[in-house]
This record gives C-alpha cells, sequence and structure tokens, in this order.
C-alpha cells in the first residue's frame, strides 16, 4: 500500500513537471512573431515582479508589526524583572535588619 502512495506521489510529480515543461513549450514554439513573443514575455514579467512587489510589501509590514510587539514586551519583561530585583532587594535589607536586631548590631 505504501509504495502504491509513492507511486501516486511519483505520477503526480511527473504530471506537474510536464505540464509546466509543456505550457513553457507551447509559450516558446506558438505561431507568434517574436514581436509579439517578446511582448507577451515583458507583460509577464512585469505581472510578476508586481506580485513580487506586493508580496514583499506584506511581509515588510507583518514584519514590522512584530518587531514592534516584540519590543513591547521586552519592554514589559524588563520592567517585571526590574520590579521584582527591588522587591528581592528590599526584602533582603529586611533581612539583614532582622539579624541585626537579633545579634544586636
Amino acid at each position: 500500500m505504501e509504495e502504491h502512495g509513492k507511486s501516486q506521489v511519483h505520477f503526480f510529480k511527473g504530471l506537474l513537471i510536464g505540464g509546466a515543461l509543456g505550457a513553457l513549450a507551447g509559450i516558446l514554439f506558438a505561431p507568434k512573431s517574436g514581436k509579439k513573443l517578446r511582448s507577451d514575455i515583458k507583460e509577464k514579467g512585469k505581472e510578476i515582479l508586481k506580485d513580487g512587489k506586493e508580496i514583499y510589501a506584506d511581509a515588510s509590514s507583518k514584519a514590522k508589526e512584530i518587531i514592534g510587539e516584540v519590543k513591547h514586551q521586552a519592554k514589559e519583561l524588563k520592567k517585571e524583572a526590574e520590579d521584582a530585583g527591588e522587591k528581592i532587594a528590599d526584602e533582603v535589607h529586611e533581612k539583614i535588619g532582622q539579624v541585626k536586631k537579633v545579634f544586636g548590631r
């Protein structure tokens, strides 16, 4: 059964790759003039570039949001650590005072 699944995966990979190569061959060997073919390729290139810029802008925006949130959380953690440190220092000073009272210093 496992071999059957693997063979299906290989079949669909081959189908996908063959389809992509067939589409590319169709574009390159289509009965279009060189000028028309170059124009089509140029338009597809512009579309791909536009899509890439949109993806980059979205990713950049999301990255900035994440960085802002991380900075905010870091500040919160720093404040909590400082507060905890001050509390511990106060407790230590209190304990030192109690020890001094016990030993009469």
